[in-house]
């Protein structure tokens, strides 16, 4: 079975640090695209970060400085270090795969596979 599945979310205070992992089952990750999105409550989703096969990346204004994306490849899986962590960082968080050559697209409108989401609250 084709799937992605994050991990990693939960809830932590302003300030601090958690590390969101996306790992693959069915097919390897590294020829893919991985994005990834937040959406938080009565928002559309954005797009947060992306890393392309090549390693491109790219992020979203407001999470620069605070976020870093990663891959590794031997593992099937990717992550977003997220440091500095806001309230307004609150949402379910996902990761997508796209079957891209090139520069990775933030926020892109069409991938291959999603994954389920993972919740990320930040509060005091």
């Amino acid at each position: 079975q084709l799937q992605l599945v994050e991990s990693g979310g939960g809830s932590v205070q302003p300030g601090g640090s958690l590390r969101l992992s996306c790992a693959a089952s069915g097919f390897s990750l590294d020829v893919y695209a991985i994005g990834w999105f937040r959406q938080a409550p009565g928002k559309e989703r954005e797009g947060v970060s992306c890393i392309s096969s090549s390693s491109d990346i790219k992020y979203l204004d407001s999470v620069k400085g605070r976020f870093t994306v990663s891959r590794d490849n031997a593992k099937n899986t990717v992550y977003l270090q997220m440091n500095s962590l806001k309230p307004e960082d609150t949402a379910v968080y996902y990761c997508a795969a796209d079957l891209l050559l090139g520069p990775c697209i933030l926020g892109a409108k069409t991938v291959d596979y999603w994954g389920k989401g993972t919740l990320v609250t930040v509060s005091s």
